[in-house]
């Protein structure tokens, strides 16, 4: 379940789900931002950013407060990159 992962619990798996994410290999292979852009374009509300710290933090085992600024930086500028190249 994507709840057993680190970061991730029902909340989390619940909006991944809505977004057609249901397993950990999907969730991996999507990757981070196109997972969480999956999740902002089927979220009734916008999700907060933490969620994208989270999935991250989950893909590479790590608590989501231990992504550095500079990272989160770099992650937001791949949704935005993500979000113009795809979402149009």
């Amino acid at each position: 379940m994507l709840r057993d992962l680190r970061n991730l619990g029902p909340a989390s798996e619940k909006m991944l789900f809505q977004a057609g994410i249901e397993t950990e290999a999907q969730l991996k292979e999507m990757g981070s931002v196109a997972a969480y852009c999956a999740v902002v374009r089927c979220a009734m509300s916008k999700p907060s950013l933490n969620l994208l710290w989270a999935i991250e933090g989950a893909l590479t085992e790590r608590d989501w407060k231990e992504i550095a600024q500079s990272e989160r930086t770099l992650l937001l500028i791949a949704v935005d990159d993500f979000e113009k190249r795809y979402l149009k």
